[in-house]
This record gives C-alpha cells, structure tokens and sequence, in this order.
C-alpha cells in the first residue's frame, strides 16, 4: 500500500516500478492498433447480459474474455505498478480537477458540445439525442457484463486514501467511463469528422479524470478504449445502426448549416444627400 502522506516514499516505489509500468503502458496506450488485432475473433461475439435491453448489439456475456487481456493480477508488479500510478495521479490532481471530475459522474453526448458548437443542444437536436442515448445505453450494458466478469475492485477499496465523494458499488475493469465516452466520441466523430480531433480529445479526457479521483486504473482506461472499438465494430454490422446514424448526421449537418453566418450579406449602400 501507498501512503499519500510520504511522497518521497511514493517516488522511490514509483522509479522501482517505471519498468513494470512501461511494459503495460506498451501494451495498453495504443487501444486503437490492439482492437485491429483482436479484429480476428469479432465476427462470432456478443456484448452484454441477456437479459439486457439492447438496441444496436446482440445478448450475452462471452466479449470481455474474448476481447480483453485479462487485469493485472492481484499482488503483482504490474498491479502494484497500476496502484502507483492512481496514486502518483490522484495527488497531483488539484481541486478544480477533482471537482471536474466528480461533476462528470453523469454525462452524455451533450458533453461534447464545446467540441461540436453551441448549437449542439438536446433541445435542437432530437433525433440525435436519442440516437445517441440508444448508443450510450449499449455501451453501458455491455461494460456492466465485462466488469461482471473480472469483478476487479478498485483503487479506492485496495486504498481507502484514495476515496472521495459518493463511492460506486461496481467493479473496475473495464472502465465504464472510459468505454461509453469513447463510443459516443467514435460515433459524433463520423457525424462531425471535421471535429475529429476535439471530439476524440474530449472522450479520452471524461475516461482518464476517473484516475484523478481513485476510481480507476490506467490499464481500465485502456481497456475500454479497446473495447469501444469493438463495440462500434458491431454496431456497424446493425442496419438499424447505420440508418439512425444516417439520420442523426442529417439533423446534426443542419442545424450546423442553421448557425453559420452569412458568407454573401448585402453589402450596404452608403446614404447620399
């Protein structure tokens, strides 16, 4: 255990274990290229409880083991390397981090909105947001069926210093977090692909603020940045996916058209005399 009173401690364990941390930092912090790879075995999986109501995926519970490596294991380096590093993070979080980061226990698409413009708003936009509260809620399910299945605790109840706030009950990997605000960042961004880079910006930023308050192990952000990728993935092979879509893109398209400011305005005609 880390004690959050001795820094200095803190560090000399923190140097000892760079290397353990290296090697899963390696094998974690490129989501996008590990989904590639584990491509191979999608065709044939299913995402979240059968008793789940699902809109754009199929029932079940076989995708956490065939999607994801497994946690670190309980007592290892690397789990005492994952532990290091919340704490490392947690006390170089400031109050205004926190703060943030507890204000995002609830969100939606809408937290994208500095990222899409001020016209992106539930109210403008009712066929996106309930397209993508569909999408979200999928997400949901199928991350609650993954933490199910490795029921790896978190942060906060292997060090209690780590806790804050109104604690969840749930386990820690994957991150639910980390997994639904990249599905719906993947999602808005092929509506909005010229926002691309500020939306992609926003869903990896709402997944890592959980290290901030002890909620979460990097390798959980990891892992459910690999596992949106694999739940976009079937979602794609939904036709009803695709025509939602379709259909929330156009919405969103013009009520972006709606808000641009006049490109050819009359030019005005100085008054004479």
């Amino acid at each position: 255990m880390f004690r959050r009173d001795t820094f200095a401690d803190l560090a000399n364990q923190m140097n000892r274990l760079r290397l353990h941390l290296n090697l899963l930092r390696a094998s974690c912090v490129r989501p996008f290229l590990f989904a590639v790879i584990i491509g191979a075995v999608f065709t044939t999986t299913v995402f979240a409880k059968g008793d789940a109501a699902l809109h754009y995926l199929k029932a079940g519970r076989r995708s956490a083991a065939e999607l994801l490596a497994p946690p670190p294991l309980p007592d290892s380096a690397e789990q005492a390397a994952d532990m290091a590093a919340v704490v490392s993070v947690s006390m170089l979080s400031s109050s205004n981090d926190m703060a943030l980061a507890l204000s995002e226990k609830k969100f939606s698409v809408f937290n994208f909105t500095p990222a899409v413009g001020d016209f992106f708003k539930a109210d403008k936009l009712p066929r996106a947001a309930a397209f993508f509260q569909r999408v979200q809620e999928d997400a949901t399910a199928a991350t609650d069926a993954a933490k199910d299945y490795w029921k790896r605790p978190r942060p906060y109840t292997l060090n209690p210093s780590l806790a804050s706030g109104k604690l969840e009950k749930s386990f820690s990997y994957p991150s639910g977090h980390a997994t639904e605000s990249m599905v719906l960042a993947l999602v808005l961004a092929e509506a909005c692909p010229d926002r691309r880079d500020a939306i992609m910006a926003i869903g990896c930023s709402i997944g890592w603020h959980r290290v901030w308050i002890g909620r979460h192990y990097p390798t959980d952000i990891y892992a459910g940045r690999v596992f949106a990728k694999a739940i976009i993935r079937e979602m794609k092979a939904n036709h009803n996916f695709l025509d939602d879509l379709a259909e929330a893109r156009a919405e969103i398209t013009a009520a972006a058209a709606r808000t641009l400011p006049l490109t050819h305005a009359p030019v005005p005609v100085p008054a004479t005399h």
